[in-house]
């Protein structure tokens, strides 16, 4: 279990010449063993980033990953009427 805080932050990002948006952002913080962490460093290191951007990356793939099992299965859902009227063998399936 990885303890954690969080604080609240909003970040200017500058994007059309004089105009500012801004979005808000929290910090957290994580714990792991120290060895993982100097890993991770000196792997974001060799790809010119930080590990807080891998783990924004990651975060987001991961966020992403559990709204897509909702999705397919809300598509599934809505789409059990369907009947295609036999069963296909593998080989009629694989044609093209």
């Amino acid at each position: 279990m990885l303890p954690w805080t969080l604080k609240e932050q909003r970040r200017p990002r500058q994007l059309h010449g004089n105009r500012v948006h801004c979005f808000r952002m929290k910090n957290i913080t994580l714990s792991a063993d120290e060895d993982l962490i100097e890993r991770a460093r000196l792997i974001a290191r060799g790809q010119r980033r930080t590990v807080n951007e891998a783990f924004r990356e990651w975060l987001a793939q991961f966020a992403q990953s559990a709204g897509d099992a909702q999705g397919y299965e809300a598509l599934m859902k809505h789409l059990q009427h369907v009947d295609a009227g036999r069963h296909f063998s593998r080989n009629e399936l694989n044609e093209r």
